[in-house]
């Protein structure tokens, strides 16, 4: 059962087909959520998830096209009459401004709400934030306008590995964060302050011999531009592809590296 499901894979500006980036990672005990955007909702109920279901809500960074759906989720969440606790983890800097952002909507006197608890995450790479029987996920710092992490997701049933980049400027923290893992999500923003171009990010790739590059995080529709697989494979030589809304990635069962790549080493990356 463990999977990855894409959300969106727009940059900052969607378009009819395609959300704003973010994913929600899909195990047996657990459901996280890696940023909230738009109505979360509708995007959760077409992927045939319960928002009720959410156990856990990962918000990478406070812009717009990554945060901006959490009010509405979490005041859906209560209105549908939700009970169960939900977590949400993120930097001190990002958490504070979503409390001062419910806090502007006066959430602490909407009746009978459900345990919210929030996980302040220092700033340093290779942070736990969560280690359950579905899977183990670390964070690290990456370099973005504002503070952001990256995450590295450790699948329990299949050992294998995946990290997400997401929006960050090429730096030295995402190689270390994708060292070897069986897919490496990175943004393809472009070359430009805070973000990362797709030949960029087969490099980045190839540094951290990943077995696939996924792309997001890429301008969509009408504004797209160029052929970012083929930007890619110049500097990386495994697998690329385009994430797409709605896709699956299956973590269920361990691929055989001939059809991956070359895969994550089984390095030891916990603590």
């Amino acid at each position: 059962m463990p999977k990855v499901i894409i959300l969106g894979s727009s940059n900052a500006i969607p378009t009819k087909d395609s959300e704003n980036t973010h994913m929600v990672v899909v195990g047996n005990e657990r459901i996280v959520l890696i940023d909230s955007v738009s109505n979360p909702i509708l995007r959760l109920e077409q992927a045939g998830l319960d928002i009720n279901d959410i156990t856990d809500i990962i918000v990478t960074h406070f812009h717009p096209d990554h945060a901006s759906g959490v009010p509405l989720l979490l005041m859906d969440m209560w209105l549908i009459g939700r009970q169960k606790p939900l977590n949400i983890y993120g930097l001190q800097y990002t958490l504070d401004r979503v409390e001062g952002l419910m806090g502007f909507y006066n959430w602490s006197a909407w009746p009978n709400f459900f345990p919210v608890t929030f996980h302040r995450l220092p700033a340093e790479e290779m942070t736990p934030v969560m280690d359950c029987s579905d899977f183990i996920i670390h964070a690290s710092p990456v370099k973005h306008m504002i503070p952001n992490i990256g995450l590295r997701i450790e699948f329990a049933q299949s050992q294998k590995v995946m990290a997400y980049s997401c929006d960050t400027e090429p730096c030295d923290e995402v190689v270390r964060l994708s060292e070897g893992v069986d897919v490496l999500i990175h943004e393809a923003g472009g070359d430009s302050i805070g973000h990362t171009s797709a030949k960029q990010a087969g490099e980045i790739a190839r540094k951290a011999e990943v077995g696939k590059l996924y792309l997001i995080h890429y301008a969509t529709g009408k504004y797209a531009t160029g052929d970012l697989i083929a930007e890619a494979r110049t500097t990386f030589p495994g697998d690329v592809a385009l994430a797409k809304d709605f896709m699956v990635l299956d973590f269920s069962k361990r691929i055989p590296l001939s059809q991956f790549g070359r895969g994550h080493k089984n390095n030891d990356h916990r603590g």
